[in-house]
């Protein structure tokens, strides 16, 4: 699990690298950072209770990480002011996702 975890959050920091040297070419370092930024969505972890659990899904389980909140994340990609927001967060989602992937299948 520890092996997991460790991939899961590196790639909490390569995966938004690539996209902004691909989508955000002339601002990569910019558009990287307000990626890392939006890793902040993971405050909604402190509402839990163990804030932290390898085993749990996030998807659909913290209030930020909803169904609905993802929708809302993609809308609004088609605003220009917050492609870049929207971007760092779909990439946090797709990674969470991931990870109720590895537990449903692999454990």
């Amino acid at each position: 699990m520890l092996i997991a975890t460790a991939v899961h959050m590196t790639a909490h920091l390569l995966l938004p690298a690539v996209a902004a040297r691909i989508f955000f070419a002339n601002r990569w370092l910019f558009a990287w950072l307000i990626m890392m930024a939006t890793m902040a969505v993971d405050l909604d972890h402190l509402l839990a209770d163990p804030i932290f659990d390898p085993e749990r899904c996030s998807i659909g389980f913290h209030p930020l990480h909803s169904y609905v909140a993802i929708g809302i994340y993609a809308g609004a990609l088609w605003f220009r002011p917050l492609r870049m927001i929207a971007t760092g967060l779909l990439i946090h989602m797709f990674l969470d996702g991931t990870d109720c992937l590895r537990m449903a299948f692999w454990t």
